[in-house]
């Protein structure tokens, strides 16, 4: 008999909650390697993971009794979805687990930046109280370019619209709600990137927006123009950013995510360039969101459980990205 609930990646904050919803789970804190993935969940018909664990085809071939498989995340490029469906594997994912969290990260970081605060900090805790320096930029005035906008990118919007920018926004889906209400102009990207002083991304990592900033795009764009990527680092590529960096072309990188995570010397000499701020993934990590991330994860459990189609079924025929005027990475 298949154990009830596998679940990987937790953080000790939130070991009770799982004890209190699934008493007879299995809860592994670490990310583990593909034969101790394997191992722990060998006996499993229900899996929950977050991003860093690898469903390859080979582990889910070694899997036969898994029958769903939970990932705590909006994007699931972690999952060989192909195999899943050879397999008869439900995926579940979890579509806004809170989408003001991550959007408010973006300004976070801008904020922060533009405005010098670690370097303010720093002067004052050094006993220098002079302002000389540290003077900054405004968002008021500035253009934002937001390339996709699903529920995150629809809060990126109106949080600049009350910043007093103008926002420019690329999307094959356009959002009436933030047209009417922000101001919002829908463009192809080749102007996005061309208008933009501050651009940042809300796309899943899918094979068709895989390198979507490259070389040829950062040409495209403004000199000294402020990059926020807080989605998933394959849509930048990390050695064109770099390039872009070191010429001026780019005034700042943040970048919540990288291409290569959990690898510093692959990204050793873009984390350490002086203009470009990096934060550990943690865009999403707020107390309220991981409350949702989880619930949203037991209803689905539940549903399952209880026979019925899951309401958060991943169906990939249906989320297929195709962006206006897209120049696809070779």
């Amino acid at each position: 008999m298949p154990s009830s609930v596998v679940f990987l990646e937790v953080d000790a904050e939130d070991t009770q909650r799982i004890r209190t919803a699934f008493p007879e789970s299995i809860i592994h804190s670490e990310v583990l390697s593909e034969d101790a993935l394997v191992d722990a969940c060998k006996d499993a018909a229900v899996v929950s993971c977050f991003i860093y664990t690898q469903f390859t085809r080979e582990v889910l071939q070694r899997l036969p009794k898994l029958k769903l498989l939970c990932t705590r995340s909006v994007g699931y490029n972690h999952v060989h979805m192909p195999t899943c469906e050879e397999q008869g594997i439900t995926v579940c994912n979890v579509p806004d687990y809170g989408s003001f969290v991550i959007a408010e990260h973006v300004f976070a970081l801008l904020l922060s930046t533009l405005r010098h605060i670690p370097e303010a900090d720093a002067r004052v805790q050094s006993g220098v109280f002079d302002y000389h320096g540290l003077r900054g930029m405004s968002l008021n005035g500035k253009v934002m370019g937001i390339v996709g906008t699903g529920r995150i990118g629809a809060v990126v919007a109106c949080i600049a619209h009350g910043f007093g920018m103008h926002v420019v926004a690329v999307d094959r889906c356009r959002n009436i709600e933030i047209i009417e209400q922000c101001n919002v102009e829908y463009v192809d990207l080749d102007t996005l990137l061309s208008r933009s002083d501050v651009l940042t991304l809300h796309l899943p990592a899918t094979p068709q927006t895989n390198h979507l900033l490259n070389a040829a795009a950062f040409e495209k764009m403004k000199d000294g123009v402020v990059i926020v990527n807080t989605a998933r680092g394959e849509l930048i590529d990390s050695a064109a950013l770099l390039s872009a960096l070191q010429s001026g072309k780019v005034r700042y990188a943040l970048l919540d995510v990288l291409e290569h995570e959990r690898n510093f010397q692959e990204n050793e000499a873009l984390i350490t360039h002086p203009n470009a701020i990096t934060t550990p993934h943690i865009a999403f990590y707020a107390e309220e969101s991981m409350r949702n991330m989880y619930e949203d994860c037991f209803t689905s459990i539940r549903e399952w459980k209880a026979g019925q189609e899951p309401m958060h079924v991943v169906r990939p025929s249906t989320i297929i990205c195709d962006l206006p005027g897209v120049s696809r990475a070779k």
